[in-house]
């Protein structure tokens, strides 16, 4: 199929087709199973070490699920509070924290690379997904922090314009610059969104879901409901990204995968064509042996 008639596939189609074949849900599962287990005891840990704020890591889950009332209480009352944290903590819990870390930053890059079918990073550039995991947690910390200084529209723009930029600069880093700059914007632009609409979908059901959770099931009950926001962020941010993709494709910036471009195929006098017939290689011997 020509690069014109993946063009003018229906978009919901290739998109479901496309996020099939990436087994899209089954990795946001992964996401959010990695996220919880690898990353969220490293998170508390730097959460903790926060001089200016004092609502530890459980602050940063009630802010990024527009929670608030008794849902955030019920969520403070499982990761919180974090007084002896950092007492606790020796410099050898930090550096496994950091290492088990990493394996949720390797996964978030083999997701890039199968949405954008580049190839592997090899294993000595894991320095990329460390930058990559400290500017996470510099992001995750700066949104939280906005709340201090920022409320209204301000911030809420000021978030966005950050966001945008993280998940524009994400990709391009962990997929070693093998992806132009204006090819990510759309799946930053896309993501950003992504995540706005599921925090307003957090506020409306995760919400009542949190508190309903906590009665009958306890702290479990709480975790459930975070691991299933994790779910829908990772879905976002995967599904950002490979929409991004599709709208390079549907403008002809990218080609589809697996379908060569469309160029017109090499004339008979074009520098590595295919040689002509000998019926014409002797008529143009003939010609210039005329003209000598």
């Amino acid at each position: 199929m020509s690069r014109s008639a993946a063009r003018h596939r229906p978009g919901l189609a290739e998109l479901h087709r496309r996020g099939s074949e990436l087994e899209l849900l089954h990795r946001a599962m992964g996401f959010a199973t990695l996220a919880l287990v690898t990353l969220a005891p490293l998170l508390i840990v730097v959460a903790a070490a926060d001089p200016f704020g004092h609502g530890g890591f459980a602050l940063w889950l009630v802010d990024g699920m527009a929670l608030s009332g008794r849902s955030a209480d019920a969520l403070a009352h499982v990761f919180g509070p974090t007084r002896k944290v950092i007492s606790t903590t020796s410099v050898l819990s930090v550096a496994l924290l950091a290492f088990f870390g990493m394996s949720f930053a390797s996964s978030v890059q083999n997701g890039y690379e199968r949405i954008w079918k580049t190839p592997s990073i090899a294993w000595h550039r894991i320095w990329r997904q460390a930058v990559w995991l400290v500017m996470l947690m510099v992001y995750l910390y700066a949104q939280v922090q906005t709340r201090n200084v920022l409320e209204g529209t301000p911030r809420i723009l000021l978030s966005m314009g950050v966001g945008v930029l993280f998940f524009w600069w994400g990709p391009h880093f962990l997929l070693g610059r093998q992806v132009p700059w204006r090819h990510l914007l759309p799946g930053a632009l896309a993501t950003m969104a992504g995540l706005v609409g599921l925090r307003g979908f957090s506020y409306l059901v995760f919400t009542p879901l949190l508190v309903t959770n906590a009665i009958s099931y306890g702290p479990v009950g709480t975790v459930l409901v975070v691991e299933s926001w994790l779910v829908g962020v990772g879905f976002v941010v995967y599904g950002g990204a490979l929409l991004g993709r599709l709208v390079c494709e549907w403008f002809g910036h990218v080609d589809s995968p697996g379908e060569p471009p469309d160029v017109a195929p090499p004339g008979p006098t074009d520098r590595g064509g295919p040689e002509p017939p000998a019926a014409l290689r002797s008529w143009q011997k003939r010609s210039r042996r005329t003209l000598s």
